[in-house]
């Protein structure tokens, strides 16, 4: 095996592409502005005359659109698109099909679910933003999204691959490693600021509730409650709310997201809701909204008390179907009541 061969086996360290993916702060503009030229060496392209910045892919989209003319045509798939699927070629074609598979999990597929979820965010607020409502406008803004390389965002397939210095896609991974998105156009490119707050729950998704989940430079900004857009406005709301309000909101997404941060529990204690069955498993409790379905949930006492000798409550989230407190408690643990018999509960 050659020295080539072996250096683009080597393991990538998934960690760091992780870190790269949720990078927040100023670009670095120097080595990204490096990275830019060096990807366009890579694919036999003449550098570009000029490297213009945009605060966000909102910005960029704006920019773009108003001098397509001077930008030139996009050299998107010389620089990116056709580096990648060569790579991607030579790499199946050294490990085998199921080699090729094996690395992909290990790598890249660790980080592509949440990244593709975070740039069709991103795709969708700009959309939002910047169309006026006719669908032609709306097609056009689009693609002018798919002419972009995504820059951090294209950590996952970057992991897969050899992006040492010396390497096809070394450029692209500069880049990467140092700015957000950005537009290879035939005389210039756009290259975006990375973002200046990122907030993600415990799945990977977007999720804050007292201001953007994701923010740039220049105000362009995402509200997200665990992965749910959400009007910003709607968070202002969240610090005051009450059953009444709850109950009052027509939108039964946001309704939900009203109750996740209210608390089932608290809203249960404070609506007046009643217990509809009650067993030696726990309560079971019934919330009705309008256009909705049912809130059910079971209301149990961890059976090993806590070191000062009390006992937690825990509330559960079943079915709608629920009849039985026992039920509830038995699908839980993926079970039917009939079979569900523990012999001590924790």
């Amino acid at each position: 095996m050659t020295t080539v061969e072996r250096t683009s086996l080597r393991q990538p360290d998934v960690g760091h592409w992780r870190q790269v993916t949720a990078a927040t702060g100023p670009a670095d503009r120097p080595a990204a502005e490096a990275g830019v030229r060096l990807a366009y060496r890579r694919a036999g392209l003449p550098e570009p005359e000029h490297i213009r910045w945009a605060a966000s892919p909102r910005e960029a989209v704006r920019l773009v659109t108003a001098e397509r003319e001077t930008l030139g045509r996009s050299v998107r798939d010389t620089i990116r698109s056709n580096p990648w699927a060569a790579e991607r070629d030579r790499l199946h074609g050294q490990l085998g099909p199921a080699g090729w598979g094996e690395r992909w999990n290990a790598t890249g597929a660790r980080l592509w679910d949440t990244t593709q979820a975070l740039t069709s965010r991103i795709r969708t607020g700009v959309v939002d933003e910047l169309a006026d409502g006719s669908g032609k406008d709306e097609v056009s803004i689009r693609l002018v999204l798919l002419d972009a390389v995504l820059g951090q965002h294209e950590a996952a397939w970057l992991c897969a691959f050899d992006t040492s210095e010396g390497s096809p896609l070394d450029g692209l991974a500069a880049v990467a490693r140092a700015a957000g998105w950005w537009w290879p156009f035939e005389r210039e490119a756009i290259v975006c600021e990375r973002p200046t707050e990122l907030h993600r729950d415990e799945a990977g998704r977007l999720d804050r509730a007292d201001g953007p989940a994701l923010a740039f430079p220049d105000g362009f900004a995402l509200h997200a409650w665990r992965g749910m857009p959400v009007p910003g406005e709607f968070l202002d709301e969240l610090s005051a709310l009450t059953p009444e309000r709850i109950r009052a909101e027509e939108n039964a997404e946001l309704r939900r997201v009203m109750l996740e941060h209210y608390g089932y529990d608290r809203y249960l204690a404070e609506s007046g809701a009643v217990p509809v069955h009650r067993d030696e498993t726990g309560v079971l409790w019934r919330i009705q909204l309008v256009g909705d379905e049912d809130v059910v949930m079971v209301e149990v006492i961890n059976s090993t008390p806590e070191p000062d000798g009390t006992s937690r409550t825990y509330w559960l989230r079943v079915p709608p179907t629920t009849r039985t407190a026992k039920e509830g408690v038995a699908w839980t643990f993926g079970l039917h009541a009939d079979v569900y018999d523990p012999v001590r509960q924790t």
